[in-house]
């Protein structure tokens, strides 16, 4: 059996790396913290942190609307960030980034716009049996209400999308194809290319989850030919309550406003208003600032790292952490795909997911217990929940071994 120190990338430079983040320095219940939740949220690099305190500290002014000093700095700050995601998914004109809450917003921002705009009785959205609750409960409001059709790709056993059926449930009634690009709970690398491609030769949009895809993979929107695209900052190493949605300039400039208020608006009197131009027809309000500051901070940290870089050594964790694994009498993964990414589903035995979930916890190793958002594709699993372990560039094959030796340590005590 080969070691860990052996399965270790000699030029990854993991303990380098993990310095950046102050948090893996803690411990609970007086042991280092092994943090395996990363799929739910990462942990922050001190250069997220300070950027976050320096905005207060020496920037805090509202955006846009001032001429002095340290308006026009906040707002050179905010807007330096939508370049940088502008350049870190590859899209065409920075005017094609809009901020948002998270992911979770995004995708509503399409349903409640594009979507009442152009879905009409009888038309059809397919979405796949993986998708989290935020890329399905829009869809399902929007087919209630215009009394459209929510068709679902179905998955085999190994937690892939079977392609010949989405072929065949493309027809002229298909409007819009929202997939997620890397299941949650699975780890699953959709075949996002094909599926965007066999969706446009039926003459529907499409819209990407990327909520997971953003921090393992290069996102290159132009070549992926993505309609739509939605990820969240705190998935990428930055600040919660940011996010992003890309869309094609010519489907936003098309698109009815989402919200009401300031900033969005050009002229504004009792008898008609007028909107303002992209991006901000989008961003009504005084946005969260400091967290979309903070996230050029996150980008920066992970062009600096290297994409490339980070999914190769999330992959050896994968595959060192799914031999181990598959070790343990009675252990099943859920979700084998022949392309995936960090994340391992599990479930020994006939042990609770929350039980093992507390122990590991006492053990000082954070994992996921319980749906993951998913609850659709739990129910086509055939199981209530599982625990999830996810990974990312600051974890160690030494952490693998601790979550092995854990789960081990957690058996013995629940059979």
């Amino acid at each position: 059996m080969e070691t860990a120190n052996q399965k270790i990338i000699p030029t990854f430079p993991i303990a380098e790396i993990r310095q950046h983040f102050p948090l893996l320095q803690r411990t609970i219940h007086n042991k280092p913290i092994v943090y395996l939740d990363n799929a739910a949220t990462t942990q922050k690099p001190m250069e997220v942190i300070d950027a976050l305190r320096d905005y207060y500290m020496r920037t805090n002014a509202n955006i846009h609307r001032g001429i002095h000093t340290l308006a026009e700095e906040a707002t050179a700050a905010y807007e330096a960030t939508r370049s940088a995601v502008q350049g870190f998914i590859h899209s065409s004109f920075a005017e094609e980034i809009v901020f948002t809450r998270g992911t979770t917003e995004s995708i509503n921002l399409v349903a409640n716009t594009w979507g009442k705009q152009n879905i009409q009785e009888g038309d059809e959205i397919i979405i796949s049996e993986m998708e989290h609750h935020s890329n399905i409960v829009p869809w399902q409001l929007l087919c209630e209400e215009k009394k459209a059709v929510l068709k679902i790709i179905p998955i085999n056993d190994d937690g892939e999308l079977l392609m010949d059926v989405y072929q065949q449930l493309l027809s002229s009634k298909t409007k819009l194809v929202a997939v997620t690009y890397v299941s949650n709970s699975l780890g699953t690398i959709n075949p996002i290319a094909k599926i965007i491609s066999l969706a446009h030769n039926a003459g529907a949009l499409v819209l990407v989850d990327g909520a997971q895809a953003t921090v393992h993979l290069d996102i290159d929107v132009q070549k992926m030919d993505c309609d739509f695209y939605a990820f969240s900052g705190h998935k990428i190493y930055g600040p919660t309550g940011v996010g992003v949605l890309y869309g094609k300039k010519s489907l936003l400039e098309a698109m009815p406003v989402f919200m009401g208020g300031g900033e969005m608006i050009k002229e504004v009197s009792f008898a008609k208003t007028t909107y303002a131009e992209l991006p901000y027809k989008y961003e009504a309000g005084t946005p969260n600032i400091a967290d979309t500051v903070a996230l050029k901070a996150a980008i920066d940290f992970m062009l600096e790292v290297d994409v490339a870089m980070i999914h190769q050594h999330e992959n050896a964790l994968l595959e060192y952490a799914t031999e181990q694994m598959l070790e343990i009498p009675n252990l099943h993964i859920y979700g084998r795909a022949k392309h995936k990414t960090g994340v391992i589903s599990f479930l020994v035995k006939n042990i609770h997911p929350q039980d093992m979930g507390v122990l590991l916890d006492n053990q000082a190793i954070a994992v996921r217990t319980g749906h993951h958002c998913t609850q659709p594709l739990m129910h086509r699993l055939g199981v209530p929940g599982t625990i999830r372990a996810s990974f990312a560039v600051y974890n160690t094959m030494e952490e693998i071994d601790k979550l092995v030796s854990g789960i081990q340590k957690s058996v013995k005590m629940l059979l």
